[in-house]
C-alpha cells in the first residue's frame, strides 16, 4: 500500500467523494461522516435507507474521545478493552448512546445510538490517521446483496458510481464485525 494511494483517497474524501477500501473481512464504502451530501450519495449507491444508519470506524479510541466522554467510566473501559482484544477476538462494533446528538442524523439513521468500531486493519488506520477523524464504514454492496470480497467485485458492481477505489488486501477475518449494544450487552450481529 502506497502512501500516495492513501493521500489520493484522503483528497477524494475531503472533496466530498465516496471511496471503496478493504477492511478486516469485506470491502467497505466510506466518506466523511460530517458531509451530508457525501453520506447521502453513499446511501444512494448502496440503495440503503438512511434510517438504518452506518458505522463510524477509527484508527484509535482517541478519535472517538468526544463521543465517549459522556459515558460512565466502566463503559469507556469496556470499549477500550474490547477494541484492544480484537487481534484475538475479531473485529467488534459497539452501539454507543449519543444523547447530545453529536453524530449527524444521516449517519445514525433513526437510532439514538451510533455504531463505532476501532479498526486494526492497516489501511483503515492509515486513512483515519491521515484524515485525523473517523470515517463512515459500510459494506461495499447494494443492500441485500453479498458484500464485495474483492476489489474486482467492487469495481464490477459499484465502480462507476465511486470516486476512488483504494487498492489493498482484506484483513483475513472471515465475517464482518460483531455488533454489540453497549447499554444492554445484547449481540445485535454475530461476528
Amino acid at each position: 500500500m502506497s502512501a500516495l494511494h492513501v493521500k489520493k483517497a484522503v483528497r477524494v474524501i475531503e472533496a466530498g467523494g465516496v471511496i471503496a477500501y478493504p477492511t478486516e473481512a469485506v470491502w467497505g464504502l466510506g466518506c466523511d461522516p460530517d458531509n451530508r451530501d457525501a453520506c447521502l450519495a453513499l446511501l444512494q449507491i448502496k440503495q440503503r435507507p438512511v434510517e438504518k444508519g452506518m458505522i463510524l470506524v477509527a484508527a484509535s479510541v482517541s478519535q472517538f474521545a468526544r463521543l465517549l466522554a459522556a459515558l460512565p467510566r466502566v463503559q469507556q473501559q469496556q470499549l477500550q478493552q474490547a477494541w484492544a482484544d480484537q487481534a484475538r477476538t475479531g473485529p467488534v462494533t459497539f452501539l454507543v448512546p449519543d444523547p447530545h446528538d453529536q453524530v449527524p442524523w444521516w449517519v445514525k439513521g433513526s437510532h439514538g445510538a451510533v455504531a463505532l468500531r476501532v479498526s486494526l486493519h492497516p489501511i483503515v488506520q492509515q486513512l483515519c490517521r491521515a484524515l485525523d477523524a473517523p470515517l463512515v464504514s459500510t459494506s461495499a454492496n447494494v443492500a441485500g446483496a453479498a458484500p464485495a470480497a474483492s476489489r474486482l467485485m467492487v469495481e464490477k458492481t459499484l465502480g462507476r458510481q465511486l470516486d476512488y477505489v483504494l487498492p489493498g488486501a482484506l484483513g483475513g477475518a472471515t465475517r464482518p464485525s460483531q455488533i454489540i449494544d453497549l447499554g444492554s450487552g445484547r449481540v445485535v450481529r454475530a461476528g
